[in-house]
């Protein structure tokens, strides 16, 4: 860390005083009492809230002030005290990390349980629609790494066929591929150019084919560069130990973070595994959310725990309107003649 100075006991003598435990300077309405017993710390005695984040920062450990040539930096974790040097937060951490465990809790919380504007499939690139849960409602076009909706495809082969002109992708225009080897040349050709859809696709192959540390290697680097899915089948790697070592921990970090990144099906799961563990609130939350994405199993359950009492009725009453104005938001006339035309044909 940045921020330390030659002259310590110096700066510190000349600059404000401060909360030993809070780093707050006395400023502004807050006023420092010494500790009862060795009169060499201060403690904050102020409920001012305003004064506290108006008052200059200080060094949460020594108690020197953020001031010319001093720059603090926040506890990674919560961010909610600073420190002036490695040094002083390897000192206070003894004080410091029961509070902040706590916060960091609350941080992933509010995180973890903040409704996504849309499902992680996102919008077709075409029309614009946000695209049907589901992996037969839409496409997946290996050669741009793109999910373009049956709507889109349907209607790009029949001007394809009416104009009688060859079959190419309806987004980057790409001639279909001729083979299986060609297909899969392009994957590999734009998993070398770190495409995370591409990754992820080539680890879900080794998946299925039961290459699992092969798996890892591409999920783990699909992930890192923000794929969702590949989050999801981390777990089930971390879950079975499959080509990796069990740990629960790392399983229920995946779980969440494909979650957060709007991943339905995940969310549900964690709701379930909440449920089986008796926290019901927090399954019930998952729930909602999972919900009002469009997700169907989410809201037979929360139908289910309607019924039994644990779901209020003006939740419930919610997730059915989230979840209905999710599917609509994902119709569009060529998507519902595409329905029609792949069923008949």
């Amino acid at each position: 860390m940045s921020g330390s100075t030659d002259n310590v006991e110096t700066v510190t003598a000349n600059s404000m005083m401060c909360c030993t435990s809070c780093g707050i300077a006395e400023a502004d309405g807050i006023l420092l009492k010494n500790c009862d017993d060795c009169a060499l710390t201060n403690k904050m005695k102020s409920d001012n809230l305003e004064a506290k984040v108006t008052s200059v920062k200080c060094c949460a450990s020594c108690g020197i002030a953020e001031v010319d040539d001093i720059e603090l930096k926040n506890c990674d974790d919560c961010d909610l005290v600073r420190y002036c040097s490695d040094k002083c937060q390897e000192d206070h951490r003894p004080n410091h990390e029961a509070m902040c465990k706590e916060r960091a809790a609350e941080l992933r919380d509010e995180l973890l349980f903040k409704q996504p504007e849309s499902s992680h499939l996102g919008d077709c690139p075409i029309c614009c629609v946000p695209l049907s849960l589901g992996t037969n409602k839409f496409v997946t076009y290996f050669c741009c790494s793109k999910l373009v909706c049956n709507g889109c495809t349907t209607a790009n082969m029949m001007r394809q066929f009416d104009e009688r002109t060859a079959f190419e992708c309806p987004f980057c225009r790409q001639l279909y591929a001729e083979s299986k080897e060609e297909s899969d040349g392009r994957r590999k050709k734009r998993c070398e150019a770190n495409d995370p859809f591409a990754l992820r696709e080539e680890g879900r192959r080794h998946f299925v084919d039961g290459d699992y540390k092969r798996a890892f290697e591409y999920l783990a680097k699909a992930a890192e560069l923000g794929d969702v899915e590949a989050h999801s089948y981390l777990s089930l790697l971390y879950r079975g130990r499959l080509g990796v070592e069990k740990d629960e921990g790392k399983e229920l970090y995946h779980l969440e973070e494909a979650a957060i990144g709007g991943d339905p099906s995940t969310r549900h799961a964690l709701g379930c595994n909440e449920g089986e563990n008796g926290r019901l609130d927090r399954a019930v939350k998952h729930w909602i959310i999972a919900a009002k994405l469009g997700d169907d199993e989410s809201i037979e359950r929360l139908k289910e725990g309607f019924k039994f009492g644990y779901v209020r009725k003006e939740d419930f009453a919610s997730a059915l309107r989230g979840h209905q104005a999710a599917v609509n938001a994902t119709k569009s006339p060529q998507r519902e003649f595409a329905e029609k035309f792949m069923a008949t044909s």
